[in-house]
């Protein structure tokens, strides 16, 4: 009897081995599933990654070229703002000189219609009355003609 225990006790011996074995291959099998499973998470983590370091690059390139768009914006505007300023300043000096003519030329009219401006002027042909207004110069057409002024006549 005592080999029969000791047969025994041999076959309980390779069945918890076996068993053990077992469980070891079962481990080992969930080591290897958890292994492939960090590994594709950590690849799918690295290709989140990426995408979203692309769509930054792509965003980025994006506002570069809306930044571009809005400092081309801004000369051109700036530039026509230093052309109507300039525009504005030479119209500013027209009209002060046209101003002053236009003064110059109302203190005239006024001196000559004043009443005691009745006085005569001699010419080749006859003399002719200031007072009145048969072939009186100041009274012709072209004194209510307008002045006519351009910014070459201007030096600046």
């Amino acid at each position: 009897m005592a080999s029969s225990s000791k047969a025994a006790s041999g076959s309980t011996q390779l069945h918890n081995s076996g068993s053990e074995d077992d469980l070891q291959q079962t481990m080992d099998q969930r080591k290897r599933k958890r292994m492939i499973s960090n590994r594709e998470s950590a690849r799918r983590s690295r290709m989140r990654k990426q995408k979203h370091l692309d769509d930054l690059m792509a965003q980025l390139g994006q506002l570069r070229n809306e930044n571009n768009h809005i400092l081309t914006n801004v000369n051109v505007t700036t530039q026509l703002h230093v052309n109507i300023e300039a525009e504005n300043s030479v119209l500013r000096a027209q009209m002060a000189e046209l101003t002053h003519r236009l003064d110059s030329l109302n203190e005239i009219i006024n001196s000559l219609n004043s009443p005691n401006n009745d006085q005569f002027y001699e010419t080749e042909d006859a003399q002719i009355f200031n007072g009145g207004d048969f072939l009186n110069p100041w009274n012709l057409m072209y004194v209510h003609q307008p002045i006519m002024a351009s910014a070459d006549m201007f030096m600046y």
